[in-house]
């Protein structure tokens, strides 16, 4: 049974779906007026996963990512740059469509986008005022009143008394209670905006998903995921003005990532630590980003330099020896010998779901996948054939797809990769007799020809450079 950490009730819980087999699966996108980051990849990465594993384990799931392409920043982007504003936010939902591509993320169901969604927006917040939940300021603004939600804080664990004490309404706001927050602005000269009943404006921040989300999965979800820094205020603006305008609960769970940390320190533009996911894809393979993700707990917060790279670097390369071929010279292993390799890869599949249906452990599925990497080196290195390895390399790919790791090598030709297995093998023979100059000198010309070589105690492997 797949168990889930749920931010709402604090507690890890059993996945219950809503219809059978069906999951409703809304994650907060990026508001588009910049190029994407590392930490909007860590984000895309980990739903990522956990999207495949549920379709992995039967799920048909409905994945809704949104675009946030109306907002003051992308507004003040647009002023900078001389730039209609909706042209600005198209371009860099284009470039993240990219990164995400790039990333190996999974295309999702849909991506709705906030300048699509404004009938439906204005539908809501109407809704809303009629509830009394809502109110039209005399500055033309519309306001979500928190007060009529006797659940406000439930997300975050605040308390509304608390809030109060620590917030003030600023000038040109005209709100009733310092956290109501804005469902509806009026429009500033020389802004973007659309015709609605309370004068040109532009929608809030929160309302804006909402919509979306009803929009595309209906009044009820059953998972919604972002950052941990979303639950407040976002979030929890989210699930007040749905469930008073529906009556019903918004979504089951509530799943947060963790935030990514540049040499121990959050990312931020004011101090100038923030790498692009092109500056990062420019350099390293998508793998190494996704393994580095792979290697931590979603909810944690997230390492993110040189050494974490390089170490998950080495993790990719350690998996991606499990799917080099057998010598043509293999002779072979006993049957017993080529039964217990398709066991243990069997063992390593049963530890990788064991993980996964433990919210979503994707460290202890990639113990599991280095299991299935010890078995098969070490079958190859005794003399496993092409043919004995198969069935434990077809289970290793199957898991290392529902992680969505590539693993591919740069090749070679062919035949050079087969004479290139000749003489590992040949070097592997040597290395017995203890000949240790020839095994070096093996090693070294091959290094010379862009081949690097690797010794372990699980045997010995190698990559094209």
């Amino acid at each position: 049974m797949l168990k889930i950490y749920n931010t709402l009730t604090r507690k890890i819980e059993e996945f219950q779906t809503l219809e059978p087999n069906l999951v409703k699966m809304y994650v907060c996108g990026v508001t588009v007026y910049n190029d994407a980051h590392v930490g909007h990849a860590m984000s895309a990465l980990v739903f990522d996963v956990i999207r495949r594993y549920l379709e992995y384990r039967g799920y048909t799931v409905k994945y809704v990512m949104n675009y946030t392409d109306v907002d003051d920043k992308i507004i003040n982007r647009a002023k900078q740059l001389g730039e209609d504003p909706l042209a600005l936010s198209k371009r860099y939902i284009e470039d993240y469509a990219r990164d995400l591509q790039n990333l190996n993320v999974l295309p999702a169901t849909s991506n709705p986008q906030v300048s699509k969604t404004i009938p439906l927006i204005i539908q809501f917040i109407e809704g809303l005022i009629q509830k009394g939940h809502a109110y039209a300021a005399s500055n033309g603004d519309v306001y979500f009143r928190v007060t009529s939600d006797d659940d406000y804080g439930r997300l975050s664990g605040r308390k509304l008394d608390d809030m109060q004490a620590g917030a003030r309404i600023e000038i040109g706001e005209a709100k009733d209670h310092p956290m109501d927050f804005a469902l509806w602005k009026s429009a500033k000269e020389g802004e973007i905006s659309w015709e609605s009943p309370w004068g040109h404006g532009r929608p809030g921040w929160h309302i804006e998903c909402s919509a979306m989300n009803l929009a595309e999965l209906g009044e009820q979800i059953d998972i919604h995921g972002g950052g941990n820094d979303l639950i407040f205020p976002h979030h929890e603006n989210e699930i007040a003005q749905s469930e008073c305008y529906t009556g019903r609960e918004f979504s089951r769970y509530w799943i947060h990532n963790g935030m990514l940390q540049l040499g121990g320190e959050k990312m931020s533009k004011s101090l100038g630590n923030i790498i692009s996911i092109k500056e990062l894809l420019s350099q390293r393979e998508a793998d190494v980003m996704r393994m580095l993700v792979l290697n931590g707990t979603y909810r944690a917060p997230l390492m993110f330099n040189d050494e974490t790279l390089d170490a998950a670097q080495k993790n990719v390369e350690r998996l991606k020896s499990g799917f080099r071929a057998a010598p043509l010279s293999a002779k072979g292993l006993a049957p017993e010998a080529a039964s217990a390799l398709v066991s243990a890869a069997e063992s390593a599949k049963a530890n990788f779901i064991e993980a996964m249906d433990n919210d979503f452990n994707t460290a202890g599925a990639v113990a599991a996948l280095f299991e299935s990497v010890k078995a098969i080196n070490t079958a190859r290195d005794n003399g496993a054939t092409a043919a004995q390895l198969k069935p434990a390399q077809v289970i290793f790919r199957e898991l290392a797809n529902v992680l969505g790791l590539k693993l591919e090598e740069k090749q070679g030709s062919g035949d050079a990769d087969a004479f290139i297995n000749l003489l590992i093998e040949v070097r592997g023979e040597v290395r017995k007799q203890k000949l240790w100059a020839t095994s070096d000198l093996i090693r070294d010309r091959l290094n010379e020809l862009g081949v690097a070589i690797e010794d372990s105690k699980d045997g010995t492997t190698w990559k094209w450079n």
